[in-house]
């Protein structure tokens, strides 16, 4: 269904928000670089540091709040940087170690089975104290289901994602140890696809993710987020919040001329 007008409007506005607000708290580099200045100009290398700076915190300060906005259009409750709780049962980390020590032998992964196995022993044994554990995107749907999402940069290192899948499943146990009765779901989600128009490349992460249950790649996280077509129609909110925000963004850097 597509966004209605007025929703539109709140996620350019969304959009336009978080890029004054980057614009507030940023401080261009103040390496001096003599060379790169007089082949450039001070004005487009502090566009350039900026850009940077924006590409290394646009999952904070862009995506998320623009996914709590749009996720908020269609469900009970969408909220950024929510606190999914502080404990975890011992026995769930014993059965999550167990879990990925089968997923490190090689077998697959199946996300659906690994929930119901912590759900388990979610309440079962010692309860340990975390420190207090944040989930990038709360999303409560309209019929209950909590969807847990850990927003990743496009091109995520390979390396990492055992740790990943980690992340996910404590997630799980978590949530549970409060809520055992609750339908709770963890995912990796990728903003955009890199590779576009080739498919994203899913075999990089083989071995550790549930691909249907586990894994949101650009439009299958935006239409999951706000419905069909939500993807398609970001990208043009982005387009038109860009075309506003540019005199803003010129007289901004021509400070550094």
């Amino acid at each position: 269904m597509p966004l209605t007008r007025e929703q539109i409007k709140r996620v350019e506005n969304t959009i336009k928000e978080s890029i004054r607000k980057k614009f507030q708290t940023y401080k261009p580099e103040t390496n001096h670089m003599p060379f790169h200045y007089r082949l450039l100009g001070h004005d487009r290398m502090a566009l350039f540091s900026f850009i940077h700076s924006l590409n290394t915190t646009f999952g904070t300060s862009i995506f998320e709040p623009v996914a709590e906005t749009l996720a908020s259009l269609n469900v009970t409750l969408a909220q950024k940087q929510y606190v999914v709780g502080d404990t975890i049962s011992e026995l769930a980390q014993t059965e999550i170690q167990r879990i990925m020590n089968e997923l490190t032998i090689g077998n697959s992964p199946n996300k659906i089975d690994e929930i119901a196995r912590i759900r388990k022993v979610c309440t079962k044994g010692t309860m340990n104290k975390l420190k207090t554990v944040k989930v990038d995107l709360f999303v409560k749907s309209n019929n209950g289901d909590v969807h847990l999402f850990d927003l990743k940069t496009a091109k995520p290192n390979i390396s990492n994602f055992k740790d990943f899948k980690r992340t996910l499943l404590e997630w799980i146990a978590i949530f549970l140890s409060r809520n055992p009765n609750a339908n709770v779901h963890s995912y990796i989600a990728i903003p955009y696809n890199p590779y576009e128009p080739k498919p994203y490349e899913r075999w990089t992460l083989k071995g550790m993710l549930d691909f249907d249950n586990e894994l949101k790649v650009a439009n299958e996280f935006w239409d999951f987020l706000g419905g069909e077509r939500a993807y398609s129609e970001l990208l043009d909110c982005f387009e038109r919040a860009g075309i506003e925000l540019r005199p803003e963004i010129d007289e901004y850097f021509n400070k550094f001329r």
